[in-house]
């Protein structure tokens, strides 16, 4: 089963990497002590939830893991591309996270955090330079390419392959729910112009775009071949996601960490 039960803390893995040496989780909204909009684990920080909360859930995600809180590496999210390369966990000093749509390391010590409500979390493993990565791709960092920056991050850095790289992609918002306008139509046809049907094809007349199909394409087009999907929509299951477009804006975040062991 691709769902886990610790304490409560109900979580998502795949089944490629839970047969790995990495620790990784997509955490659902179940498990936590924040209320209303919120409920149950969320762990985004600026949202409007009490931040004693925030901090509850987050230790509660850690612990479900057997991993340190103290281990966390994040990043403040911008929707863009910039790639951060993580030697150690984040100073706890640090007021706010450094800004990037992707982390990785090569560190066991450090777990790499990131949090979602629609936009697309994909979980990278190089088992043989041991490194991973963790992405955030909303509509305009996969347009702008972040799954090309983690792959040529990882290259840069640690050596890695794309064709030894394992790629999960987790819930995301799905076709049928992310109708989008023309501005961002135009945008999508810019880059996918001759794979326009696959990602942007018309609903009852209204322009739909696939963000898990539009990341899987880029990650083939740039040499990955083991690529798992989690099939899982967050704005059609809210009771197990927090989603963005489905509660109009007014909600939680959903938390995913991956770790070497």
């Amino acid at each position: 089963m691709p769902f886990r039960d610790s304490d409560g803390v109900r979580y998502f893995q795949f089944a490629g990497l839970a047969d790995t040496t990495v620790t990784h989780a997509i955490f659902t909204r179940r498990g936590g002590v924040s209320k209303g909009v919120y409920a149950e684990l969320n762990v985004g920080a600026t949202v409007g939830d009490e931040r004693p909360n925030v901090e509850e859930n987050l230790r509660r995600s850690f612990s479900a893991l057997d991993k340190p809180r103290t281990s966390l590496f994040d990043s403040w999210l911008v929707h863009g591309t910039r790639a951060l390369v993580a030697e150690a966990p984040r100073p706890s000093e640090w007021e706010r996270p450094p800004q990037a749509d992707v982390v990785m390391t090569n560190r066991p010590e450090v777990t790499l955090f990131m949090r979602y409500a629609d936009c697309v979390p994909i979980l990278y493993f190089d088992p043989v330079k041991k490194a991973v990565a963790l992405a955030h791709a909303g509509w305009r960092g996969t347009l702008q390419g972040v799954v090309a920056s983690v792959l040529r991050t990882m290259s840069a850095t640690y050596g890695s392959r794309a064709e030894d790289i394992m790629v999960g992609i987790g819930p995301a918002i799905s076709l049928g729910k992310y109708e989008i306008g023309p501005e961002v139509g135009a945008e999508v046809r810019k880059v996918f112009s001759n794979q326009i049907e696959k990602v942007l094809p018309q609903i009852n007349g209204k322009s739909h775009f696939d963000l898990v199909e539009a990341n899987r394409l880029m990650l083939e087009t740039n040499g990955v071949e083991q690529i798992e999907l989690s099939n899982i929509c967050t704005a059609t299951d809210t009771g197990d996601w927090f989603s963005h477009r489905a509660s109009g804006g007014e909600t939680g975040r959903f938390g995913a960490l991956i770790a070497l062991e």
